[in-house]
């Protein structure tokens, strides 16, 4: 089912699934993209501020969008991202957590360099199995308005 701009509801929440993160995929995502110690290196991260490996924020940011995908909060409708305003990384995500997203819609407005099309900021909170917050963002997307010719 497709979800247009104008299905669209302020205040409105979906939850993703949740996935659990593996030591296995932190270290091979940050050897690949972010090789910090504390991504890398079990011994170095007991040393470190956070006592203990954890996930790169990127990581995080590459499950939440995965996360958020997955809950389709527009339906089948292709919906493309404009950009972020807040990235935040509260809490380290560690091996072993469960994580888990909530989308809200906060603001919905026409666009104005393309009347097809609306504009959608949404909050997304994501959480641990233990409720701390590990990220959170707020991105805008555009979102197709519906075609004049369909009811």
């Amino acid at each position: 089912m497709k979800i247009y701009f104008e299905d669209v509801r302020v205040g409105s929440r979906h939850q993703s699934p949740a996935v659990r993160v593996t030591e296995a995929e932190i270290l091979a995502f940050a050897r690949a993209y972010d090789p910090q110690p504390m991504h890398v290196d079990r011994e170095a991260a007991e040393r470190g501020p956070f006592k203990g490996l954890i996930a790169s924020g990127w990581h995080t940011a590459a499950l939440v969008m995965r996360l958020v995908a997955e809950a389709r909060p527009f339906g089948d409708t292709e919906v493309l991202g404009l950009g972020v305003e807040q990235l935040q990384w509260p809490h380290p995500v560690r091996p072993g957590d469960t994580i888990q997203s909530e989308s809200e819609v906060v603001a919905t407005r026409a666009s104005k360099s393309n009347p097809a099309y609306g504009i959608v900021k949404i909050t997304v909170t994501t959480r641990n199995q233990r409720g701390e917050v590990v990220m959170i963002h707020s991105p805008s997307c555009w979102v197709p308005r519906r075609p004049r010719d369909s009811n």
